[in-house]
């Protein structure tokens, strides 16, 4: 077996050497392992030595990059200092006050000898009657309210979106996607043999003549959307929009998965699932409403649908578990997922407020920030000459993780200029430093630049 701290080594000295550069991207975790011809375990290893050294920074899923050194002698200071402790923008998992000691008491019957036996069985697809009771309530929205026989249950939201994507395409098969998408969807993808398809958008996402185009180029198998507080743009489309892309489908028989994940931080949010009910696979889950740690992932199928995706959840392994199942309907039922949706919608709301104070109320010529009140994470489209590689690195060299705009996009050879910042995950007071360092970041340019 290879030692991972042989391979770190290498990689470490050709990061000393020049021959990786600062802001450059490693390959995704399992290439590397397949070029190294090691399993994917000690690459994770590999990997997480090059974090423990300081040599990298990023996140499974989103992008690995090498650290900038920090600039020494540059003739422009920052606006700030390095901040004392890393500030990780990347995660984005809204909390809380008080969410612990909450999810604790209502886990707490369920914990009783009896109550645990039942608990301990094995879950299927389609889950219990009381979940499906329970999550078509939770779901529903004015205009769209699932029917429990509709709902399958994953361990959580990205499986079922495997889930829909495995049952409706085949290898080969073309799925529509937003431009900049949710990467994990790449990484679905990937693994399915699909090929993802962007499609160009505006300010509500998806436009319908591009999505006509890529039809009338090849037919597509799916669509795969984000209308309502797209990551990472946070854009959401209006009813005018949803009714026109529901009528392209629903002319042309075009399944499509929404993932509505993030829509429970917009009072008003709606479903796309309305103007196409027979053909559209709604996504959600409890991780973002609750906790990352123990969640269930919804999947809302049309009738005639149920089969064919419960297939597909249980040959992929993808079933949640029945404790998960019965507390995501006891904290349906005693009000704690309306509780922690409430005060997550409040915390996203004082955090945007520094988002605007730190960060865009400070930017002169520092490029355009795309966010939405109701959202925990925003969209920088950096100003000119700083690149998204090039800005992370410096980003993580003053202790900050931001996710670089290549992290979403879906053509390679199209990679925007921007950065995600999440906004969730950092204590208020972290986050406010962060922001402002960022700020002064933009304003002195990338390093080695000539001043004047």
């Amino acid at each position: 077996m290879a030692d991972f701290r042989l391979i770190a080594d290498r990689i470490a000295g050709d990061i000393a050497a020049g021959r990786l550069r600062p802001g450059q991207q490693l390959p995704p975790q399992r290439w590397f392992a397949r070029r190294h011809r090691i399993a994917p375990s000690t690459a994770g290893r590999v990997y997480g030595e090059l974090v423990r050294r300081g040599l990298v920074v990023g996140e499974v899923g989103r992008g690995t990059f090498v650290r900038a050194a920090p600039a020494v002698g540059q003739g422009r200071a920052l606006i700030e200092a390095a901040t004392s402790a890393p500030v990780n923008l990347e995660l984005n998992y809204p909390s809380a006050a008080g969410q612990s000691e909450l999810i604790a008491a209502s886990l707490a019957p369920l914990l009783r000898a009896d109550v645990l036996t039942e608990a301990m069985r094995p879950g299927a697809a389609d889950g219990t009657a009381a979940a499906r009771e329970s999550a078509a309530r939770l779901l529903a929205l004015p205009g769209w309210r699932p029917d429990p026989a509709q709902l399958l249950f994953t361990g959580n939201a990205r499986q079922a979106i495997a889930a829909a994507l495995a049952s409706l395409v085949r290898p080969g098969g073309r799925v529509g996607v937003e431009e900049l998408t949710y990467p994990l969807v790449k990484e679905i993808a990937g693994r399915l043999g699909v090929v993802l398809v962007p499609l160009a958008g505006d300010a509500e996402g998806i436009r319908p003549d591009a999505l006509a185009a890529a039809h009338r180029a090849a037919p597509l198998s799916a669509l795969y959307l984000q209308p309502t507080l797209h990551n990472p743009t946070s854009s959401t489309m209006g009813e005018r929009r949803r009714g026109e892309l529901g009528r392209l489908v629903v002319a042309w028989g075009l399944p499509v998965v929404e993932d509505r994940v993030w829509s429970f931080l917009r009072p008003d949010a709606a479903a796309f699932a309305a103007h196409a009910p027979g053909l559209t696979h709604v996504v959600d889950g409890l991780s973002k409403r609750v906790a990352p740690g123990l969640t269930v992932g919804f999947l809302v199928v049309p009738p005639d649908r149920v089969e064919a995706v419960g297939a597909a959840v249980r040959s992929g392994g993808w079933s949640a578990g029945r404790f998960a199942l019965e507390a995501a309907v006891r904290w349906t039922g005693d009000g704690l997922v309306r509780r922690l949706v409430e005060e997550k919608r409040a915390d996203a709301a004082r955090r945007q407020t520094i988002l605007t104070r730190k960060l865009i109320e400070n930017l002169a010529d520092g490029g355009t920030v795309r966010t939405d009140p109701c959202a925990c994470f925003a969209w920088w489209e950096l100003p000119a000459p700083w690149r998204a590689d090039t800005f992370t690195a410096a980003a993580a060299a003053h202790g900050i993780a931001v996710t670089p705009g290549t992290a979403f996009a879906v053509d390679p050879h199209r990679t925007p200029d921007a950065v995600r910042l999440g906004l969730a995950s950092a204590p208020e007071g972290e986050l406010a430093r962060a922001l402002r360092t960022l700020a002064g970041v933009a304003a002195a340019g990338p390093p080695g630049r000539a001043d004047g």
